[in-house]
């Protein structure tokens, strides 16, 4: 039933019985007599209307004015409670309470720590599930890093020896003065160019297997570690320019990541025999070049469709800087990130 209505009927209700009760009151007090009082009552007009008539009418018009008063008024407040009960459940702000009306502050009130206690308890859920994804995906990460190092020292004890000791051979035999025959000689030669190409391609593999964390170390550093390491295992003139600089551990990370995928598509692709890597902070920037006099490619052919481009990309993207590549057939490539240094200000100059 509507609110409205149903205080209407209370009302109504209500003055019959005070109208009956104040009738019979009079009765009592005044000692009229029963028989000749309920007939007065009975035949009494006021005007043209009869007496009980006009009291009834009045009963009614003041009961229904009274109860619909009081019934819009609990209404809109009803409709208020209803609208803290929805926020609460689809999780909202609290609202304001200044038009509560006393008589709800309590509920009011009561539904606010409701509604809090609620906002706590997800916030605890959430905070709960961030660590438990956080913990699953460094568990994931120390997994995918171990057999990422198991499978590199297989490779480099098992086939990279053997490519090794494959190219020594065909060295050997290359070497040891064979029967004039130029196909034959061909042979071994293409044959040769392979196995080394190969060395190329497991060193180049190696490298990406290699965990990709600098582990406490700064960038430069990783860097420095890995030029090094390369020195010892690829016939390339590394040039080097390094200085000394601070950037957040996210932003060294990344670039790192993208050193790591530029050195290994130079083994794995650009045939080169001079490698210059510059690193260092100007106006506000660090820049990173890698450049080397390799075979170079189209860039617009390949931009769209490599993977490992797109990767580098994303990374520098990630941390707001931009990745530039220029390379062109038989003239080389050069790789040249740039990221902006982003400084904390100093709380102390508040």
């Amino acid at each position: 039933m509507n609110t409205i209505i149903r205080f209407v009927l209370l009302s109504i209700a209500c003055s019959f019985v005070l109208a009956i009760a104040a009738v019979v009151t009079t009765f009592v007090t005044f000692s009229i007599n029963e028989t000749a009082g309920w007939s007065a009552l009975w035949e009494g007009q006021l005007g043209d209307v009869s007496f009980l008539l006009t009291v009834l009418a009045f009963v009614i018009t003041f009961g229904s004015i009274i109860g619909a008063i009081i019934g819009w008024y609990w209404k809109g407040n009803l409709k208020k409670v209803e609208k803290m009960l929805a926020g609460i459940v689809k999780g909202e702000k609290p609202t304001e309470t200044d038009d509560i009306p006393k008589e709800l502050e309590a509920i009011s009130a009561q539904m606010n720590q409701v509604q809090e206690k609620l906002r706590i308890q997800t916030e605890h859920v959430q905070k709960i599930a961030t660590e438990r994804a956080t913990e699953r995906e460094q568990s994931l990460q120390e997994v995918v890093e171990q057999e990422r190092n198991r499978l590199a020292r297989e490779l480099h004890d098992s086939v990279s020896q053997q490519l090794f000791a494959a190219s020594m051979l065909m060295s050997a035999i290359n070497e040891s003065g064979l029967p004039e025959d130029p196909t034959l000689t061909k042979q071994l030669n293409m044959v040769e160019n392979m196995i080394h190409q190969s060395q190329m391609e497991m060193r180049a593999l190696l490298l990406h297997l290699r965990p990709v964390a600098l582990k406490g170390k700064s960038l430069q550093e990783g860097v420095e570690g890995l030029l090094k390491e390369l020195t010892q295992k690829v016939p390339l003139e590394i040039d080097a320019k390094i200085e000394a600089f601070q950037v957040d551990k996210g932003v060294e990370d990344q670039l790192f990541r993208i050193f790591q995928e530029s050195i290994s598509n130079t083994l794995r692709h650009a045939k080169a025999e001079n490698l210059h890597i510059l690193l260092l902070e100007r106006d506000e920037n660090i820049i990173m070049r890698v450049v080397d006099d390799g075979v170079g490619f189209q860039t617009d052919a390949v931009k769209t469709s490599s993977y490992g481009m797109q990767n580098m990309r994303e990374r520098a993207y990630e941390v707001g800087g931009t990745l530039k590549i220029i390379s062109l057939p038989n003239e080389g490539t050069r790789l040249e990130v740039k990221v902006p240094i982003v400084r904390k200000e100093d709380p102390s100059n508040d």
